[in-house]
């Protein structure tokens, strides 16, 4: 048998929501999955590809995952940035604050940070808010992080963050049904099939050539033999391949736990072969990349049908 992967991933939203939730949190692989994010592909003309779902981000795929194990928060965002500091600062006196999307560029407690907004996206979870700066748990290795006011509030501003609103964040968790992971990955099926059919187009990227599942990967397949630039290429490189396999593999493992063995399979071979893409990607080899990419986007069709299978449809 084959072990489930268990090291460092770019799960960020995941990894501060299980925070959030504490001893009742289910692993975050879990998280990840009820988030929706492993069933799908995505590539809107003129931006970076992604292995989710058309339509799909974080922000829906946090309220998805809450609701399904049982929770609540209250969900703010906007403002000008006195009137969100004060808001964090007073929730975080009662708990945890889930604060994001904030702009990875800015978080200038990274040694790599850049100082300059990049429109990456990252979760992270305050504790404190004294007069003079935030201290949170930034999933990306970093406990007990510190960063000025100002500088914090800049990051959790940035306009080039899509996902979501400037000041957007989650507190107030409260439990309102007895948590039970593999029920709510159970109840979580019909949504992973609709996704897997497509997904939905938001007003955002309404009017822009966007295409989902298979054809996504496909068309990326046709980018890369064509020749990427070099953002795309490190945005593949650096994250969005290892985070789609690690997404994969994860629903592997759950659809499994589940009962749902032909989904599970598949999406373990979804997740070799993209898995296998790192390499070939990294050293330059175009044609073995953008033909294990061709291989992948015929998987999507038949892990739909698997996943609708599972759900009795």
């Amino acid at each position: 048998m084959t072990p489930a992967f268990s090291g460092s991933s770019p799960y960020c939203y995941s990894n501060s929501l299980a925070m959030v939730l504490g001893a009742d949190s289910p692993a975050p692989s879990a998280i990840e999955v009820l988030t929706g994010s492993p069933f799908g592909a995505q590539l809107v003309e003129g931006g970076l590809p992604h292995f989710d779902p058309l339509g799909w981000d974080p922000d829906l795929g946090l309220d998805q995952a809450i609701d399904l194990l049982g929770w609540t928060c209250q969900r703010t965002s906007g403002g000008d940035v006195t009137e969100a500091i004060g808001r964090l600062r007073q929730a975080s006196k009662s708990g945890p604050v889930l604060v994001g999307p904030v702009d990875i560029g800015l978080l200038l407690h990274q040694p790599w940070s850049v100082g300059e907004a990049n429109g990456s996206d990252h979760w992270v979870v305050v504790l404190d808010v004294d007069d003079e700066k935030v201290l949170f748990h930034d999933p990306d290795g970093f406990p007990f992080a510190t960063l000025p006011i100002g500088a914090f509030a800049a990051a959790w501003n940035s306009q080039l963050v899509e996902c979501a609103g400037p000041f957007t964040m989650r507190s107030d968790f409260r439990c309102v049904r007895q948590p039970d992971v593999l029920a709510a990955l159970r109840s979580s099926l019909p949504t992973a099939q609709r996704w897997l059919a497509g997904g939905r187009q938001d007003e955002r990227r309404a009017g822009h050539d966007a295409l989902g599942a298979g054809a996504a990967v496909e068309r990326l397949a046709v980018h890369m033999l064509a020749g990427l630039d070099d953002r795309t290429r490190g945005h593949l490189a650096s994250f969005a391949v290892r985070v789609g396999t690690r997404r994969l593999s994860d629903a592997s493992l759950w659809l499994a736990e589940v009962g749902a063995p032909d989904a599970a399979e598949i999406a373990g071979f979804q997740a070799r072969l993209l898995g296998s893409v790192q390499y070939s990607l990294v050293v330059g080899e175009t044609q073995t990349a953008a033909a294990t990419l061709q291989q992948l986007a015929a998987t999507y069709d038949d892990l739909r049908a698997a996943v609708a299978a599972a759900c009795g449809t």
